[in-house]
């Protein structure tokens, strides 16, 4: 049993480990060669984040999808470059819109260098996504098109937030499908369809990646909460203390507004008030990190994993789904 990938998943057989640690290492020099300018600066900026490492959970959903057909045909590492670069790209804006400070464990690029140079470089990894894209044909360009504008739809939708008689939950995981389970779900698509997988196991493998990467973001939701860590790759407390809303406090509002109990009242407000005060923002993680709001999105959380899981059901038995069925319960473990 070999550990591979994000959150030490085991992978029980050889070719299986030899197929996707090689896939693997040939994505990350892709992602270096993508990077690359003619101008050093635009290098540097461009694979700050490259550099920076990541879970790569993207790329490796493309390596096991693939596994459902011929995982050495040649699109299937270009699919995971382009869906990594994707991904990447939507950090750099990311972290300018929530004002971040740190990403991966290094200073984000907007610190370092600017909104306008961060905002741009998310730019330039866009074009050498497509760049790569164009290469892998029209369909390919559809599919990456259709996610991207429903990652960005989501993106705004959580910018615009709900509207009036909206559920704010039903909304936020509306805005989750988007920004996150659009592109996840498109990882395991183009493994799938690059290898020339069976058009039933793209669609079973697409549908399992919609609801991972729901229950992957809402993962993080309740890591931004609960961690004493930067098992996030972020400072705990980082969307809370930049009011970005999450599961957890959209529960917690819920609960407020339904039965008006004075301490979550209270701590409502504590949350609607300036957490850039440490005292304050240490109190506010304390009382979320006891409150019922948090094992709610933990159950949410399950829930869309064991969804997935049960979209893994046709498919034959073999080790690429017992490896599929792992990410499952290594996303819930990461939600504690």
């Amino acid at each position: 049993m070999t550990v591979v990938g994000p959150f030490g998943l085991s992978v029980r057989d050889q070719a299986l480990e030899a197929d996707v640690q090689t896939g693997l290492a040939a994505v990350e020099a892709g992602l270096l060669d993508a990077t690359k300018s003619d101008v050093p600066f635009i290098t540097e900026a461009a694979q700050h984040l490259v550099l920076a490492g990541g879970k790569r959970f993207r790329p490796l959903l493309v390596m096991l999808a693939a596994q459902f057909g011929d995982p050495h045909a040649p699109g299937v590492v270009p699919s995971a470059v382009v869906v990594e670069l994707t991904h990447l790209a939507t950090l750099y804006h990311d972290d300018v819109m929530d004002e971040a400070d740190v990403r991966r464990g290094v200073d984000s690029a907007n610190t370092r260098w600017g909104n306008s140079i961060a905002v741009l470089t998310g730019d330039f990894l866009f074009a050498r996504a497509s760049h790569t894209l164009a290469d892998l044909g029209p369909d390919a360009v559809r599919i990456q098109s259709e996610a991207f504008e429903r990652l960005v739809t989501g993106q705004i939708l959580e910018t615009a937030g709900p509207t009036d008689g909206r559920d704010p939950v039903d909304h936020y995981l509306d805005v989750l499908g988007g920004k996150t389970g659009s592109l996840v779900a498109v990882s395991c698509r183009f493994g799938a369809m690059m290898s020339g997988a069976d058009e039933s196991v793209v669609d079973i493998l697409t549908q399992y990646g919609e609801r991972l990467g729901v229950a992957f973001q809402l993962a993080d939701d309740v890591l931004d909460i609960a961690s004493d860590s930067h098992e996030s790759g972020k400072t705990p407390g980082t969307d809370l203390r930049e009011g970005i809303p999450t599961l957890p406090v959209l529960h917690l509002r819920a609960a407020a507004a339904a039965h008006g109990r004075p301490e979550d009242v209270e701590l409502v407000a504590l949350v609607d008030g300036d957490l850039t005060d440490d005292a304050r923002h240490a109190e506010v993680l304390r009382r979320l990190r006891t409150h019922p709001a948090l094992e709610q999105a933990r159950r949410d959380t399950v829930r869309y994993a064991e969804e997935a899981r049960a979209m893994l059901a046709p498919l034959p038995d073999c080790y690429a789904k017992a490896a599929l069925a792992e990410m499952c319960d290594a996303v819930v473990h990461r939600a504690g």
